[in-house]
């Protein structure tokens, strides 16, 4: 009896596990034969190795920082750092700490071209990296030598800093060991963006947002973000203006112009890439004629005709800036450089509606578009179909020679030198009050 109990409840065990077989398996076919025609061999492959990819990926992936540097930084107790005392006609010292430099990388260009304006105007720099992914520090150290033509210090900052006058977080995860450092220095934080909405809302993103709140002074690139950190988080802010390299980006007189440019960069969620690849589509189906260039990334294939040029040198992309009218760049969070060695070239910049956008460029031929594909599609179209662009594009280019990298690196040598005499100034007056206070318990 309980035999038969047995086969019958395998049975209908069975029965029910074959039917959900034969229901998931109709699902998926009819999921695949739906995306076959949809978007055919290309779009499947991609689906596969995308969901593949998913399983393989570890779940507990490895943050931008270490555990341990986060778990050390206790912010109940004051960042009260040693400070070296300026002395008339010796350098000022600066650590940088760092995250490993890849060649190309707008932040750290930005970085080492501030590093060379100091360099050359009293300040020896010294560069720390921070890297929590075991990189090969010989490699990243080389491309600091060659590509970024930095040849003072470089060292990990696992192994201590040396004392120094100012010690400068850059990337959201290097304030951590910036601010457990026992080094001597003033702490200072050069901030390119608002790094939390790197990252989706959750742990990552409230560790970035916890560096606003170290205490350190923000050197900022541009107004938004001096602004955002004072309000939002109280902290000592000051900002730079951004540069052009207008002896890389200048406009061609004899430039044959039929295109559009477009920077995509697929990894950079905040460089909106979907949305602009939406707008260049759009655009593609109301301008057949012109040309579309794709720089940033290499891409795949797509629903249109385009160029697609990958990663390029400063030369080769200001000759496609003087080969198109306008450019498609956006920034949904703080501006990129590319605006700017847009208009050098004499190539109308098309960037999405942001009050950080309009703050930091400040530019009157910056075209502005709400962010959707239509609008700024329809921007795109106005600049190609300007009956005057010829004047438009000579003003454009004009508007940014006087915009430099040493006006950013004189402003940002303000910045340092003021807050250090600041400093001094506090513990003059402290020192003072001290002694009074023992002369008056004496008396």
């Amino acid at each position: 009896m309980l035999y038969r109990l047995f086969l019958h409840g395998l049975g209908v065990a069975l029965k029910s596990a074959i039917k959900r077989t034969q229901v998931q398996l109709g699902r998926r076919y009819r999921q695949l034969r739906n995306l076959w025609r949809a978007e055919g061999l290309v779009g499947v492959s991609d689906r596969t190795r995308r969901a593949i990819a998913e399983r393989l990926v570890p779940k507990n992936a490895i943050m931008p920082v270490r555990c341990s540097d986060v778990m050390a930084a206790d912010f109940s107790r004051p960042l009260k750092p040693a400070i070296l005392d300026v002395v008339p006609g010796q350098p000022l010292v600066i650590n940088w700490v760092t995250t490993p430099s890849a060649p190309g990388s707008g932040g750290h260009t930005t970085i080492f071209r501030i590093v060379r304006y100091l360099e050359a105007h009293g300040y020896h720099n010294r560069i720390y990296f921070y890297d929590v992914y075991g990189g090969d520090h010989s490699y990243y150290r080389s491309i600091v030598r060659d590509y970024y033509d930095f040849h003072g210090p470089v060292a990990s900052v696992d192994e201590g800093m040396d004392d120094a006058h100012i010690v400068m977080a850059t990337a959201w995860p290097t304030a951590y060991p910036a601010f457990n450092s026992t080094c001597a220095g003033k702490r200072f934080y050069f901030v390119q963006d608002f790094e939390p909405f790197f990252h989706p809302v959750g742990a990552v993103s409230l560790l970035a947002e916890n560096t606003y709140h170290m205490g350190f002074h923000a050197v900022t690139a541009g107004k938004w973000l001096s602004t955002k950190l004072k309000e939002e988080f109280g902290m000592t802010a000051d900002s730079f203006d951004f540069g052009c390299d207008v002896a890389a980006y200048s406009r061609k007189q004899d430039s044959n112009r039929s295109g559009l440019v477009f920077y995509a960069r697929p990894e950079a969620a905040r460089r909106g890439f979907e949305l602009g690849l939406m707008t260049m589509e759009i655009f593609a189906a109301r301008h057949p004629e012109i040309d579309l260039h794709f720089y940033g990334e290499t891409m795949g294939n797509l629903p249109f005709r385009f160029v697609n040029h990958g990663r390029v040198t400063p030369d080769q992309l200001n000759q496609i800036y003087n080969r198109c009218y306008a450019g498609l760049s956006l920034s949904l969070t703080n501006v990129s450089l590319v605006p700017h060695e847009m208009l050098a070239a004499g190539c109308i910049p098309v960037v999405n509606e942001g009050i950080q956008n309009r703050i930091v460029l400040d530019n009157p031929f910056v075209r502005y578009a709400q962010p959707n594909p239509h609008a700024l599609a329809s921007e795109l179209e106005a600049v190609v179909t300007d009956t005057d662009f010829e004047s438009l594009s000579q003003s454009a280019a004009a508007s940014i020679h006087g915009v430099t990298w040493d006006d950013a690196g004189a402003t940002i040598d303000g910045i340092l030198r003021r807050a250090l005499q600041l400093n001094s100034e506090d513990r003059d007056q402290d020192d003072f009050a001290i002694c009074a206070s023992f002369y008056r318990t004496a008396l």
